[in-house]
């Protein structure tokens, strides 16, 4: 890649356990301002190379810098104080708390209540249901809601790094959409982005450079444009693993 990463995982070796091994000498470089998608098969290591960038697996070899600086020991919430926040695959909100209750959660890096207020004032002003529905147990949102309060949450304390793991799954076609034109939304705010999807059209189609992994190692990456036409030929590849 042409310009300087903003964060990146050098040689990272890493699995959950002792005998396990996910990832494999992988390098994975994001340039600030740009959309790098991570996509292959299941199990290929995708979503194990975001923990490991957001601080929530540690690698037994290899380094992740942010900044040009090392940060492989720094914890998760360091690093989210630092400004790399990550969207997880799945559904995280609390449907017992509120959605303001949710949303302040996406600040607790914030030390002064009145920087939370004016970060949530920010927030409904750009997700206006969610204003709306403040006061409201965020399990009585519908899905797609939910997964926009989880986008929401994300951006409260304005993050300089979105790791996005699978923001389309369980999702219908027509929210899939939305999510992605919300994604889309934060590119065009030349926010750095870090994402993995099953969806590789989609991902392709938003992404400035791709990195594909097969059995836990590096596969192929280029510019969106490498990738423009062959991701028929990727997928039926992918189905023989």
């Amino acid at each position: 890649m042409v310009a300087e990463p903003i964060i990146a995982m050098r040689n990272i070796e890493a699995g959950y356990h002792a005998t396990d091994l996910v990832l494999d000498d992988v390098s994975i470089e994001a340039a600030p301002d740009q959309v790098t998608a991570i996509l292959g098969p299941n199990g290929s290591g995708k979503s194990t190379s975001l923990k490991v960038l957001a601080g929530l697996l540690t690698p037994r070899r290899g380094s992740v810098l942010f900044l040009g600086e090392d940060i492989t020991s720094m914890s998760a919430h360091r690093r989210r104080e630092a400004g790399i926040a990550t969207l997880p695959q799945g559904r995280s909100t609390f449907p017992d708390l509120t959605v303001e209750e949710n949303l302040a959660l996406g600040g607790w890096t914030q030390r002064d209540k009145r920087e939370l207020d004016v970060a949530l004032d920010r927030t409904y002003e750009r997700y206006p249901l969610l204003a709306e529905r403040r006061l409201r147990p965020a399990g009585s949102l519908s899905g797609g809601q939910q997964r926009i309060l989880e986008v929401a949450r994300m951006m409260v304390c304005e993050p300089a790094v979105l790791l996005i793991d699978e923001p389309s799954v369980g999702l219908a076609p027509k929210l899939v959409e939305q999510v992605y034109d919300e994604i889309r939304r934060f590119k065009e705010e030349d926010r750095t982005i870090v994402l993995v999807d099953q969806n590789i059209g989609a991902a392709v189609d938003l992404a400035d450079h791709v990195y594909t992994l097969t059995f836990g190692r590096n596969h192929l990456d280029g510019d969106h444009g490498d990738f423009e036409g062959r991701l028929a030929g990727l997928v039926r590849e992918w189905l023989q693993f």
